[in-house]
């Protein structure tokens, strides 16, 4: 799997109070945030997320990079529920956070939640965005609660605008009794672009490599989560399983081809015979002169004459 450094927003404000999701708003949000952190890091071990929010009187780093979740639950434990929500600033922070990453090579993510109005017009937000897309972050929006078509119409811009190779993905997650986490999992935020995220959304006919109904596996992720997870995670491991057999061999074959590029010694090329029906070897010839020798060819013979 990809090997990411992924840092979560979360809304802070006083709009994530609201009881339309289940608990809460915010209760939902740290489920979510708990579920995400499992995913990327069971996914690729050495990636690691962060937790910053972005309510009260200024967004606030509360974790940086770790692959520790005590971390991340000590940081939703700490996060207090206050003022307005500040998006753009927000996501410059965490962008901050991703530059000064330890390993160079994880790939850089925001993922933000939303729930509260948006005061950034949107010019303000697509220069943001393509700033952030020339410095290779993507950045996922998981949009919830009572928003407004104005501030949808502001995330679907900054969206165009930062959207890169890595892919960048806007979740819109209406009330109900599913829970906030279960789907997020069934977004293309964690499941990637070819998973159709519920039942006939973006096609039910995905082709040939999803099961029934267009699902990957033939699982529906919306209805059962923690399965598609699981099937996810162990075609993964086949996968890698897989990659490193394949190498195996190839390794294997190529010592084959060196060893068989050796010349042999010129000693185990010899017949095991010779002309006269001798073992050949290097001692074979003074054996033969040496029975050939009369009584009188001993120098050691005493004369008794």
């Amino acid at each position: 799997m990809v090997l990411e450094a992924t840092m979560i927003v979360v809304d802070n404000s006083e709009s994530s109070r609201n009881g339309d999701y289940i608990p809460s708003r915010w209760e939902a949000q740290a489920d979510a945030v708990t579920m995400i952190f499992n995913v990327k890091t069971q996914a690729n071990p050495e990636s690691s997320v962060g937790l910053m929010s972005m309510g009260g009187k200024g967004p606030e780093v509360l974790v940086t990079l770790t692959t520790d979740l005590g971390k991340i639950l000590d940081g939703i434990h700490r996060t207090k529920i206050r003022g307005s929500s500040h998006l753009a600033t927000g996501i410059q922070i965490a962008g901050l956070a991703l530059k000064h990453r330890q390993n160079k090579t994880q790939r850089q993510r925001i993922i933000v939640f939303t729930c509260s109005p948006i005061h950034e017009d949107e010019k303000t937000l697509s220069k943001l965005a393509k700033r952030m897309k020339k410095n290779a972050v993507s950045i996922d929006f998981i949009q919830f609660g009572d928003l407004d078509p104005n501030d949808v119409k502001k995330l679907e811009a900054f969206n165009e605008n930062v959207k890169g190779p890595e892919g960048s993905h806007i979740a819109t997650i209406p009330p109900g009794p599913s829970l906030l986490s279960d789907q997020i999992i069934a977004s293309p935020i964690l499941s990637g672009d070819g998973v159709a995220p519920r039942g006939g959304e973006n096609g039910a006919d995905s082709g040939g490599e999803s099961g029934a109904g267009g699902f990957e596996f033939g699982v529906d992720p919306s209805t059962d989560p923690e399965l598609a997870l699981a099937l996810r995670m162990s075609m993964e491991e086949e996968k890698a399983r897989q990659e490193k057999e394949n190498k195996a061999k190839a390794e294997a074959a190529t010592k084959e081809q060196a060893l068989a590029g050796i010349p042999e010694e010129a000693s185990e090329s010899q017949p095991l015979l010779d002309q006269n029906g001798e073992a050949s070897g290097s001692g074979s010839g003074s054996t033969a002169q040496e029975e050939k020798k009369g009584p009188e060819d001993d120098p050691d013979k005493m004369d008794t004459a």
